[in-house]
C-alpha cells in the first residue's frame, strides 16, 4: 500500500476569530426527511430570515450539491473519461449515499469552522451516516455544533406533493431505490428539533428552527 504523508496545519486565524468577526457562533443545522417532506422549503425560509437579520449563513441543498461536488457517473462523463467518471461519480445505492453524506459532512464542518451558520437539507436516509457527521462536528468543534432537524412528514403527504415526480416513477417500477418506497428511511432517535411537516405552514416550522438557534445562543 502506498504510504501517504498528510500533516495537519494550524491556521493563524482561528474559528473564534472568525466568529467574533461574524458576531455569532458557527453551527450546522441538518434538515433530514423524505423527499417532498418540505426540508428544502423550510431551510430556505430559515436562510432568508437569518440573512435579513445580518447573520452569516450558507445553504447546502441535496440536488445542488449533486450538480458539483457529488455528481453522478453520467454527469462526470460529459467532461472526463469513462474510468474517471466511474470511479468518482456517485449514484444512489447505499454505499454512494454514504459517501455523498460523508463529503457533505466534511464541507459542512469546514463552513462551521469558518463561523457560518450552515444549513444542510438532505434526505440522508441512514441514521449511521448522519450520526457520523455529528461525531465529526463534535470532535473538531464542540457538542452543540450539530443541530438535527427531522421534518416528520407522512409518506402519503410527500407522495401527494411529489415535486420531482419520483414517487410516481417508483410506484410504476421505473425508479429503484426510492427512499420510503423500496429503500428504508431511518428517522433520528434524538433529533434536536422535530417538525410536524404537513400539519403547519412552512413559515411556522421555520420559526421553530429560528427559536432553537436563539435558545442556544447561536443568534440573537
Amino acid at each position: 500500500m502506498e504510504k501517504v504523508e498528510v500533516t495537519w496545519h494550524d491556521h493563524a486565524v482561528t474559528r473564534a476569530d472568525r466568529e467574533r468577526l461574524n458576531g455569532h457562533r458557527g453551527c450546522v443545522v441538518w434538515f433530514t426527511g423524505l423527499s417532498g417532506c418540505g426540508k428544502s422549503t423550510i431551510a430556505n425560509l430559515v436562510d432568508r430570515q437569518l440573512h435579513e437579520q445580518g447573520e452569516h449563513t450558507f445553504l447546502l441543498d441535496g440536488d445542488n450539491v449533486r450538480h458539483g461536488l457529488n455528481p453522478s457517473t453520467a454527469m462526470l462523463a460529459t467532461s472526463h473519461d469513462a474510468d474517471f467518471a466511474e470511479r468518482f461519480g456517485l449514484g444512489f445505492g447505499p454505499a454512494d449515499r454514504e459517501e455523498n453524506i460523508r463529503r457533505i459532512g466534511a464541507v459542512a464542518d469546514l463552513f462551521c469552522q469558518a463561523g457560518l451558520i450552515t444549513l444542510a437539507a438532505f434526505v440522508s436516509p441512514y441514521r449511521k451516516d448522519r450520526d457520523l457527521v455529528r461525531q465529526r462536528l463534535e470532535s473538531s468543534g464542540a457538542v452543540g455544533d450539530f443541530i438535527e432537524v427531522f421534518v416528520d412528514t407522512p409518506l402519503a403527504v410527500c407522495e401527494s406533493r411529489d415535486p420531482k415526480g419520483l414517487y410516481k416513477k417508483a410506484r410504476a417500477g421505473e425508479l429503484k431505490g426510492m427512499t420510503g418506497i423500496d429503500d428504508p428511511y431511518e428517522p433520528p432517535l434524538h433529533a434536536e428539533i422535530t417538525l410536524a411537516g404537513g400539519s403547519a405552514p412552512a413559515e411556522e416550522l421555520a420559526a421553530l428552527v429560528i427559536a432553537k438557534l436563539n435558545e442556544r445562543g447561536i443568534v440573537g
